[in-house]
Protein backbone atom coordinates (compact mmCIF):
# COMPACT_ATOMS: atom_id res chain seq x y z
CA UNK A 1 0.00 0.00 0.00
CA UNK A 2 1.35 3.41 -1.01
CA UNK A 3 0.53 6.49 0.99
CA UNK A 4 0.98 10.09 -0.09
CA UNK A 5 0.78 12.63 2.70
CA UNK A 6 0.65 16.33 1.90
CA UNK A 7 1.51 19.25 4.14
CA UNK A 8 2.19 22.96 3.88
CA UNK A 9 -1.20 24.29 2.95
CA UNK A 10 -2.66 27.33 4.65
CA UNK A 11 -3.97 30.85 4.22
CA UNK A 12 -1.95 33.60 2.58
CA UNK A 13 -2.56 36.96 1.01
CA UNK A 14 -2.30 37.47 -2.72
CA UNK A 15 1.31 37.89 -3.76
CA UNK A 16 2.53 35.64 -0.98
CA UNK A 17 4.17 32.22 -1.07
CA UNK A 18 3.58 28.72 0.21
CA UNK A 19 5.58 25.52 -0.06
CA UNK A 20 3.74 22.23 -0.26
CA UNK A 21 5.40 18.94 0.59
CA UNK A 22 4.34 15.39 -0.10
CA UNK A 23 5.95 12.36 1.50
CA UNK A 24 5.47 8.98 -0.13
CA UNK A 25 5.67 5.70 1.73
CA UNK A 26 4.93 2.08 1.03
CA UNK A 27 6.71 -1.06 0.02
CA UNK A 28 5.54 -0.94 -3.59
CA UNK A 29 6.48 2.68 -4.23
CA UNK A 30 9.01 2.70 -7.02
CA UNK A 31 10.58 4.96 -9.60
CA UNK A 32 7.60 6.96 -10.70
CA UNK A 33 6.71 10.47 -11.67
CA UNK A 34 4.91 12.58 -9.11
CA UNK A 35 2.86 15.70 -9.31
CA UNK A 36 0.14 17.96 -8.01
CA UNK A 37 -3.49 18.52 -8.86
CA UNK A 38 -5.84 21.09 -7.42
CA UNK A 39 -9.57 21.53 -7.13
CA UNK A 40 -11.37 24.77 -6.42
CA UNK A 41 -14.95 24.80 -5.08
CA UNK A 42 -17.39 24.09 -7.88
CA UNK A 43 -14.66 23.35 -10.39
CA UNK A 44 -13.13 20.24 -11.84
CA UNK A 45 -9.91 18.81 -10.53
CA UNK A 46 -6.98 19.93 -12.70
CA UNK A 47 -3.34 19.09 -13.01
CA UNK A 48 -0.92 21.75 -11.79
CA UNK A 49 2.56 20.30 -12.19
CA UNK A 50 4.52 17.08 -12.52
CA UNK A 51 8.10 15.86 -12.34
CA UNK A 52 9.82 12.73 -13.55
CA UNK A 53 11.65 10.36 -11.22
CA UNK A 54 15.03 11.81 -12.17
CA UNK A 55 13.80 15.38 -11.96
CA UNK A 56 15.07 15.98 -15.47
CA UNK A 57 11.64 16.81 -16.86
CA UNK A 58 8.94 18.99 -15.38
CA UNK A 59 5.51 20.06 -16.51
CA UNK A 60 3.41 23.06 -15.50
CA UNK A 61 -0.06 24.11 -16.50
CA UNK A 62 0.02 27.52 -18.20
CA UNK A 63 -1.74 29.25 -15.31
CA UNK A 64 1.16 28.60 -12.92
CA UNK A 65 4.15 28.71 -15.24
CA UNK A 66 6.75 31.12 -13.93
CA UNK A 67 5.21 31.23 -10.46
CA UNK A 68 5.32 27.61 -9.23
CA UNK A 69 8.34 25.31 -9.02
CA UNK A 70 8.18 21.56 -8.53
CA UNK A 71 11.11 19.58 -7.17
CA UNK A 72 11.79 16.27 -5.47
CA UNK A 73 14.20 14.62 -3.08
CA UNK A 74 14.18 10.90 -3.82
CA UNK A 75 16.29 10.10 -0.77
CA UNK A 76 13.40 11.40 1.30
CA UNK A 77 10.62 10.16 -1.03
CA UNK A 78 9.37 13.73 -1.04
CA UNK A 79 8.08 16.06 -3.72
CA UNK A 80 7.70 19.80 -3.21
CA UNK A 81 5.67 22.54 -4.84
CA UNK A 82 6.98 26.05 -4.24
CA UNK A 83 4.20 28.50 -4.97
CA UNK A 84 5.10 32.17 -5.37
CA UNK A 85 3.13 35.25 -6.42
CA UNK A 86 -0.04 33.50 -5.38
CA UNK A 87 -3.36 34.67 -6.75
CA UNK A 88 -6.88 34.20 -5.44
CA UNK A 89 -7.56 31.81 -8.31
CA UNK A 90 -4.86 29.50 -6.93
CA UNK A 91 -7.11 28.70 -3.97
CA UNK A 92 -8.29 25.13 -3.62
CA UNK A 93 -7.41 21.72 -2.32
CA UNK A 94 -4.05 20.53 -3.61
CA UNK A 95 -3.53 16.82 -4.10
CA UNK A 96 -0.25 14.97 -4.41
CA UNK A 97 -0.23 12.13 -6.92
CA UNK A 98 2.00 9.54 -8.48
CA UNK A 99 1.62 8.04 -11.92
CA UNK A 100 3.09 7.82 -15.43
CA UNK A 101 4.59 11.16 -16.41
CA UNK A 102 2.85 11.34 -19.75
CA UNK A 103 -0.54 10.96 -18.12
CA UNK A 104 -0.17 14.30 -16.36
CA UNK A 105 -0.55 16.24 -19.60
CA UNK A 106 -2.91 13.85 -21.32
CA UNK A 107 -6.64 14.14 -21.65
CA UNK A 108 -7.16 11.58 -18.90
CA UNK A 109 -4.87 12.91 -16.19
CA UNK A 110 -7.28 12.46 -13.30
CA UNK A 111 -8.08 8.86 -14.23
CA UNK A 112 -4.47 8.15 -15.10
CA UNK A 113 -2.95 8.46 -11.65
CA UNK A 114 -1.91 5.47 -9.58
CA UNK A 115 -2.10 7.03 -6.13
CA UNK A 116 -3.59 10.14 -4.53
CA UNK A 117 -3.03 11.95 -1.27
CA UNK A 118 -5.94 13.27 0.75
CA UNK A 119 -5.18 16.88 -0.09
CA UNK A 120 -4.14 20.08 1.63
CA UNK A 121 -6.13 23.31 1.52
CA UNK A 122 -4.65 26.50 0.09
CA UNK A 123 -6.55 29.74 0.55
CA UNK A 124 -5.34 32.93 -1.10
CA UNK A 125 -7.13 36.12 -0.12
CA UNK A 126 -7.08 39.20 -2.28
Amino acid sequence: QVQLIESGGGSVQAGGSLRLSCVASGRTFGRTAMGWFRQAPGKEREVVSAITWSGEHTYYVDAVTGRFTISRDNAKNTVYLQMDSLKSEDSGVYYCTSGPYGNYFSGYAVRGMDYWGKGTLVTVSS
